[in-house]
């Protein structure tokens, strides 16, 4: 169905081509059937890799080819047992490794499809939210500011419409459109006013278009076609990971050689010597520490989405724990954004209004609403006409004259809460926005603009045409000369502007948010944008509230708790904003409230030297967001800043952690953030936070247990070595120590939860190593004590009469069962084993004894005594094992609990 010149057709003629009524859009089955024939409305994706090559990718590391080359040796010289007990382990370690990536990929895969746009379409006469990907040639795409064009539209409607469409023209500035068609058909793309193009953004006005072209046949597509996805980025803290791990390589080779020197040396056989060399090398180098780190990151993020964060880009995930300030709006992230109008003030009258959030149930006391001539009725016919909200039931818009009492189902609005909720005032009494525009006709529309701060629309009337306006009280009272009393229309004096603003600031000291009516009667010189909203004539107040959550106000008094300042940012009145802030609990002490005049008024460095004593931004911009931002990060601060309107995209982008609204927020908002919120609620952050916190904890775990474990590895052999004891252990039995320690116990540290008083301490230092606060001094004691307790015992079986068999034997099964000891030690860096709950991880418990059957196995099983050289052990050989490998985890244990106990720590166990 692409056609390349769309634009030169009427609109008239484009929707008769694609066989669509611009008035009801397509029906069930037509789309059904248009899907089948032209495919998704998605771009081709690079392939993922396939499963088989990503096992074969598990033999590309170069110490496992090496290995491979060294089985093949042992083949060829007889020793078939050992090649192929060799090549076992390996698959074996591949499969594992294979488990992990496969996983990491799938989870990556599905938070993609969380992040998939949607599109909201008229079909079958009924506006319907869809995904993007099922849109078709012929439907009818409702499209305002900060939505991004889902397809290749015609514009079919455009009320200042202005799109953004540098990412595919390179036009730098805002693109107007408009309905006429063009005459030209070579006209460039850039220059056609008529189209919309996927990808692009709308950044002003609203409109609706009829899809042309879908997935790659759109111009993004071709583009696509020619340059496929990039590569996606490891985090800094996979990269530094991976340097770690090159010099980690270096390391071991030095050592392992040095043990192969010696051996050899001391006159042992170089070929047992060269697989010594080679088998402690691959224990010793934590090659599955990357894809553990990955598979960290990707459950991590998967726990965030059950708790309603979508993370866009993983780096955010390390953020996170470092986030000292989230600056977040009010309104649906705070508050529970169900707005309910509670007291008007018209006419010097406070009138009070009742009901509950979106039921068009409610009592007005102190006015008849009902009375045409009263002010009161003009103010509710204005807040109905001048707005965009629909009132909704069980998802289908309801219009007045056919509201059923007898259902009771749950009502809601599309679209802005502040336009729901005057919405509503204006239907409790029984002023229908569809009853109305039977009698007007709107003709034109100026859209709210935060600069504005108001919106405006012009309805033709048999009186001629009339300006209907709402906005922000200061600025609609500076715009009206009159005001519309019981008496009639009278000039609006000085001092009765003065008892307006009074009444507009008690209504705020209540926390209430007001917005203000204004009306005027148009001739034909005032029809354009100064003329309209000039000379107004004033009708009245609408206060309105948005109860804050009570998850909020519990997020909140956590942040505090883990060292992060929560700020508010909202465009209410100063007086509304102060209350809902000590509601909420944001404001303590000597922190601070500013409005945006305020702001405007102080330069950058100014703001930099307050913004820590700031705790409440009121009537700012999206535009102050940027300011308040890079005050923030000049002041070394990590910011995550949270956003919806595509003016909040700038700020977003700048901050350390992005924030977008997954149910309010803009496509545009949405592409600049690293988080999106499924819930909008700011409790959502926080949980986030303590996720990130918890995922870097579990990063940590991984490093301590593995460097330590392959530590006592290679303290094992090289001590050996160098104070001229027989090898404690075979090559066979270093792979098997490599496979049954580092496989199942360390990827279930990765699903371990976070610790209780994760949210009791200070933000992690972004720069700080991953060894720091004592890691690497806690990696070095146990690695070293595992190494001399493996030592200790091979020393001790021969002392007391055990064979070489035994002896090894003995020292093969204190190194196995020290690192399963050591595991439980990792699940915390300040509390012990009998502190965090031996059985709070079941994963854990159960990696545990997996390995430990595998490890007893290979002592006890005929066929594998053959091939692993072990023997069946004694009642007292296995209590010296036993007290070795779980001593000092006892010890240590013990240790903390008293000093926790005297600090005052409870001993909680984790689960």
């Amino acid at each position: 169905m692409r056609q390349q010149s769309w634009h030169v057709l009427p609109w008239v003629d484009v929707a008769k081509v694609l066989n669509v009524h611009p008035g009801k859009g397509l029906n069930v089955k037509e789309v059904q059937k248009r899907l089948q024939e032209v495919g998704k409305n998605v771009l081709a994706a690079k392939k993922g890799v396939h499963p088989v090559f990503l096992f074969l990718g598990q033999f590309k590391d170069f110490m496992v080819l090496v290995l491979l080359a060294a089985t093949v040796v042992s083949g060829l010289l007889g020793e078939i047992a050992d090649a192929v007990t060799i090549l076992t382990i390996l698959i074996v370690n591949a499969i594992l490794g294979f488990i992990q990536e496969f996983r990491a990929e799938r989870s990556m895969e599905s938070l993609r499809s969380l992040t998939a746009p949607e599109a909201r379409v008229l079909r079958e006469g009924l506006e319907q939210r869809i995904p993007a990907a099922e849109l078709v040639p012929g439907d009818i795409v409702l499209l305002e500011a900060g939505d991004r064009i889902p397809a290749d539209v015609r514009w079919i409607q455009a009320v200042n419409i202005q799109v953004e469409e540098s990412a595919l023209t390179g036009e730098s500035h805002p693109v107007s459109k408009s309905i006429a068609p063009l005459s030209d058909e070579l006209t460039p793309m850039a220059d056609r006013r008529n189209m919309g193009y996927m990808g692009t953004s709308v950044v002003n006005g609203r409109g609706a278009g009829v899809v042309v072209a879908t997935g790659m046949d759109t111009e993004m597509g071709v583009i696509a076609g020619m340059i496929q996805s990039v590569e996606e980025e490891e985090t800094p803290l996979q990269k530094r990971l991976a340097e770690l791990g090159k010099w980690l390589v270096l390391l071991s080779l030095l050592v392992c050689l040095v043990v192969v020197a010696t051996g050899i040396l001391r006159g042992e056989d170089f070929y047992k010597m060269f697989f010594t060399g080679v088998s402690l090398a691959v224990a010793a180098i934590p090659e599955g520490l990357p894809a553990i780190v990955t598979v960290a990151l990707a459950v991590g993020v998967q726990r965030m989405v059950k708790r309603q964060a979508i993370i866009r880009k993983l780096p955010a995930v390390e953020t996170l724990g470092c986030a000292t300030v989230i600056c977040s709006d009010k309104t649906g992230t705070l508050t529970q954004n169900e707005m309910t109008v509670r007291q008007i003030y018209s006419d010097g009258r406070k009138i009070t209004v009742s009901g509950q959030g979106y039921d068009p149930k409610g009592d007005f006391y102190g006015a008849d609403p009902e009375k045409e001539k009263d002010p009161l009725h003009e103010g509710l016919k204005i807040a109905a006409l001048c707005n965009n909200a629909i009132l909704t039931k069980k998802g289908a818009k309801v219009a007045g004259l056919f509201r059923s009492k007898a259902n009771e189902a749950p009502w809601g609005i599309e679209g802005d809460p502040t336009e729901g909720a005057i919405l509503v005032a204006a239907a409790k009494a029984g002023i229908w926005r569809e009853v109305l525009e039977r009698k007007e006709e709107r003709i034109g529309e100026l859209p709210f603009d935060s600069d504005r701060k108001r919106m405006s629309v012009v309805y033709k009337t048999k009186h001629g045409p009339r300006a209907y306006v709402k906005g922000a009280p200061d600025k609609i009272v500076q715009l009206c000369k009159q005001e519309l009393t019981s008496e009639g229309v009278v000039e609006l004096s000085s001092a009765r502007r003065q008892s307006i603003m009074r009444a507009n600031d008690e209504m705020a000291r209540h926390a209430l948010r007001v917005l203000a009516v204004a009306e005027k009667s148009l001739t034909e010189n005032e029809m354009h944008d100064e003329g309209i909203e000039q000379g107004l004539t004033f009708v009245g107040l609408l206060g309105m509230i948005d109860p804050p959550r009570p998850s909020a106000v519990r997020a909140i008094k956590l942040c505090r708790q883990a060292g992060v300042k929560p700020v508010m940012i909202t465009g209410d009145h100063r007086l509304t904003a102060e209350a809902v802030g000590h509601e909420l609990g944001i404001l303590k002490g000597r922190d601070g409230v500013i409005s945006g005049e305020e702001l405007e008024r102080m330069s950058d460095q100014d703001l930099s030297q307050r913004v820590m004593d700031i705790s409440v931004y009121a009537r700012v911009t999206p535009k102050d967001k940027l300011r308040i931002v890079r005050a923030l990060k000049n002041e070394g601060q990590v910011v995550a800043m949270t956003g919806d309107g595509v003016n909040d995209a700038p700020a977003v982008k700048e901050a350390d952690i992005g924030v977008s609204m997954g149910v309010t927020g803009t496509d545009v908002t949405k592409e600049a953030s690293s988080m999106v919120l499924g819930d909008d609620n700011f409790a959502t952050i926080v949980a986030a936070v303590e996720e990130g916190r918890g995922i870097y904890d579990n990063i940590r775990k991984f490093i301590r247990y593995l460097l330590s474990c392959n530590l006592g590895e290679v303290l094992t052999m090289f001590l050996a070595t160098l104070v001229g004891l027989p090898l404690p252990l075979l090559p066979i039995q270093i792979l098997w120590v490599n496979l049954v320690t580092d496989g199942l116990p360390a990827m279930a540290l990765g699903v371990d939860g976070a610790e209780p008083e994760i949210m009791n301490r200070p933000p992690r230092i972004p720069g700080e190593s991953i060894f720091a606060r004592g890691l690497a001094r806690k990696i070095g004691i146990r690695g070293t004590l595992i190494g001399l307790g493996t030592l200790f015992v091979f020393v001790a079986g021969l002392f007391m009469g055990a064979n070489m068999l035994g002896a090894r034997t003995m020292a093969f099964s204190t190194l196995v069962f020290s690192q399963l000891f050591h595991v439980f030690d990792c699940r915390s860096e300040e509390r012990g084993i009998f502190e965090v709950g031996l059985f709070s991880n079941p994963y854990l418990v159960g990696a545990v004894l997996v390995s430990s059957m595998m490890q007893l196995s290979v002592i006890y099983l005929p066929s594998l005594q053959a091939i692993f050289k072990t023997t069946a052990l004694h009642s007292w050989q296995w209590i010296l094992i036993l007290c070795v490998a779980g001593g000092p985890s006892i010890l240590i244990g013990l240790a903390r609990l008293l000093k926790n106990s005297w600090q005052g720590k409870p001993s909680i166990a984790k689960g």
